[in-house]
């Protein structure tokens, strides 16, 4: 089994060429899509350790950039994302996989 996880990505709107932080309505967080993560060699029963640690790992929270965990799932060692199984399906081959963490228990 392989843990997936699933993170949104948002980029702040509010810096400017200067490097400040700009205020107002045209300082915002945008929405920019995400990343998927996996971690191999897992089993149900460690779910919540993996997510505690790698979670350190993956996350991000500064000024430019906000990266967070939206979803996690317990998959098949062969599972495929929706985003693998398009390259493979469009190009025949997948060039940009999963993103693998490695994890000790």
């Amino acid at each position: 089994m392989k843990a997936l996880f699933t993170t949104q990505v948002y980029e702040n709107y509010a810096w400017r060429e200067d490097g400040t932080i700009g205020t107002g309505p045209d300082s915002y967080w945008k929405a920019k899509g995400g990343d998927e993560y996996v971690v191999l060699n897992v089993n149900k029963d460690q779910v919540f350790e993996i997510l505690e640690k790698v979670s350190l790992q993956i996350e991000r929270n500064d000024d430019y950039i906000q990266e967070t965990i939206v979803n996690l799932q317990v998959v098949e060692d062969d599972y495929l994302t929706d985003y693998e199984r398009d390259q493979l399906e469009y190009d025949g081959t997948i060039q940009f996989p999963a993103k693998v963490i490695e994890w000790q228990s």
